[in-house]
């Protein structure tokens, strides 16, 4: 299964003047990586003026430079007899606690060993068909060292119920985390619009221009000497979101080398953060049903570790 090849035309403006074409290209197709554009440039898959052109051509403004988008070809995802944590399932939905390490769906570089590989065979292909080949059944996800319940959807009928829940705010999301430092206040609410970072295109930020509305509520459960202990509470789901609001408030996750510091003091594979609890309306009974998924291991003996620091 494949998509149409693009025709992109870009028109550089003034301030793009004397601009080497890719960094130019960069800027005007944020959604290309630097690396895919370079490889249209030396396939001469560019042209400004009608020519092919090379990295290093500059461009001028008012100029006319368009790009060849090859199609591209979804791989075929292979079902896995992956081991799933399954902590409830009917003919409408699925309920499992993802652990940490697995990746959600299949993207570049991730296309075994995900979620969905284990889905496609533990559920023998049958999952909705909305979000297409690579994310079938996915209705929300979490990220890769997220871990905790997650809801995937086996028909396009319990998918549109579920969207629709999301889109309204009215699915009760739950969420666990350890940050640096502590809070001044037991409780409050985080409302900043979450966006591509302005820079770096694989982390989000706080970006009023080009951000979605988010809003996370938190509380204080425990004071940890120097991190605090939290309940999350999500109004909203962009990608990140939690992660980027602490961070955002001076109180990165600890274990988060994305958004929090490099040097982390505790030998952690990625941030501390577990999806705790999951409520909604099931899609054909109407009822509210609310799974939990019980804090990891590792997250227990940190804490646990924590606490005995006193």
């Amino acid at each position: 299964m494949s998509g149409e090849r693009e025709r992109r035309v870009c028109v550089a403006g003034e301030a793009d003047g004397g601009l080497r074409i890719d960094v130019f290209l960069a800027a005007a197709c944020p959604d290309c990586s630097r690396s895919f554009l370079q490889r249209l440039l030396k396939e001469g898959k560019v042209t400004a003026g009608g020519k092919p052109v090379k990295s290093s051509y500059r461009v001028s403004a008012g100029e006319t430079v368009c790009c060849e988008i090859p199609a591209a070809a979804e791989p075929e995802i292979a079902p896995e007899a992956i081991p799933l944590d399954i902590l409830y399932e009917d003919a409408d939905v699925i309920v499992v606690n993802k652990p940490k390490g697995m990746v959600v769906h299949p993207a570049a570089g991730h296309y075994e060993g995900t979620l969905v590989n284990a889905l496609l065979y533990h559920c023998r292909g049958r999952l909705s068909g909305i979000n297409g080949v690579l994310r079938p059944g996915i209705v929300h996800r979490i990220d890769m060292d997220t871990t905790g319940v997650l809801v995937v959807c086996k028909n396009d009928a319990a998918h549109q119920s579920l969207a629709e829940q999301l889109k309204v705010h009215s699915i009760t999301r739950k969420y666990y985390a350890v940050v640096f430092g502590g809070l001044s206040k037991e409780e409050g609410t985080i409302r900043a619009p979450i966006g591509r970072h302005p820079t770096d295109r694989k982390k989000m930020s706080v970006n009023a221009r080009n951000g979605r509305d988010a809003v996370t509520h938190y509380r204080v459960l425990e004071r940890l000497g120097a991190y605090t202990y939290l309940e999350c509470t999500l109004e909203t789901g962009r990608t990140h979101q939690i992660r980027v609001h602490m961070a955002s408030i001076g109180h990165p996750l600890l274990g988060d080398t994305v958004y929090g510091p490099a040097r982390q003091p505790f030998a952690l594979q990625g941030q501390t953060l577990h999806a705790g609890v999951l409520g909604f309306l099931h899609p054909s009974t109407g009822e509210y049903m609310e799974f939990r998924a019980p804090l990891p291991e590792y997250f227990e003996a940190l804490l646990a570790r924590l606490r005995a620091r006193g």
